[in-house]
């Protein structure tokens, strides 16, 4: 677990999430400003290096606003949703110079964190487009979300990803807070299952499912799980934002499984679609 460090009365972080959000955006940046031709396009994804940087700079400027306690509705939470408010904000901002954009990412970041030195700790949660978080969550949000795309930005290029065991842990608390929302009802209908899902060297924490209903517990359940998990953290990670696949995971040794009924483990990728 991460210790927290509050100052002035402002909201506490999970030790080294600040950290790691800044030096995040700056490892993102550079990568930005090294693409000569930013209309090149992303592997696995329907968009440009330009149009991903753009996202970027634009999400985290969200994250900002929202940080600093302004309403900014972005879609209602479901795939579709965020994909179509995605379209829009594209078509809207149309900047795709590597510079800017690279600048902007970084400038935004730094805003976020700003905000949140600023703000009350018993202040309101903000609303994001996957529902209510306080300000930690949603700093793990922000950090999850450009390590995705920073991954992306990478392996397009064929330069090294940011996602490391450390910054994998920090992604914790919204993996764990934003799993019953993104959960798949036709892949849980009729399932009943208890897993224990474990990092490697860092938490464990249960998912129960049960008539179409997920429950989530940051500690390991008491009770006998049918399905233990033992994942690499960066693995872990980048399974659950959809950008590598299980079975590549599992051929590697960065997956294991067990208990009475270890076939479950093939199963829990597919419950959940990728925020």
């Amino acid at each position: 677990m991460y210790t927290t460090v509050r100052q002035n009365g402002s909201w506490p972080l999970p030790d080294g999430l600040g950290q790691a959000i800044r030096g995040t955006a700056e490892e993102i940046a550079t990568l930005v400003r090294s693409v000569s031709d930013t209309a090149l396009a992303v592997p696995g994804s329907q968009w440009t290096l330009g149009e991903a940087a753009a996202h970027l700079a634009m999400a985290n400027e969200l994250m900002a606003d929202l940080a600093a306690g302004r309403e900014r509705p972005y879609g209602d939470g479901t795939p579709q949703s965020l994909a179509r408010a995605n379209a829009q904000s594209l078509a809207v901002f149309t900047e795709r110079r590597a510079e800017p954009l690279a600048t902007m990412i970084t400038e935004q970041a730094e805003a976020f964190l700003d905000a949140l030195s600023r703000t009350a700790a018993d202040g309101p949660a903000p609303v994001t487009p996957l529902g209510p978080m306080n300000r930690s969550v949603l700093a793990s949000y922000l950090l999850t979300h450009m390590l995705g795309h920073g991954y992306d930005l990478a392996r397009a290029l064929k330069r090294p990803h940011m996602v490391d065991r450390a910054r994998a842990g920090l992604c914790m608390p919204f993996m764990l807070s934003v799993m019953p929302r993104v959960t798949d009802p036709t892949a849980t209908a009729g399932l009943t299952a208890r897993y224990r899902i474990r990092l490697r060297g860092g938490e464990a924490f249960g998912v129960f499912l049960a008539d179409g209903t997920v429950q989530v517990t940051p500690e390991a359940p008491l009770q006998r799980a049918d399905c233990t998990i033992l994942l690499d953290p960066v693995a872990f990670l980048l399974i659950a934002l959809g950008r590598i696949d299980p079975w590549r995971a599992i051929a590697r040794g960065q997956v294991l499984a067990w208990g009475p009924r270890p076939w479950l483990a093939s199963r829990f990728p597919t419950l959940f679609t990728a925020p």
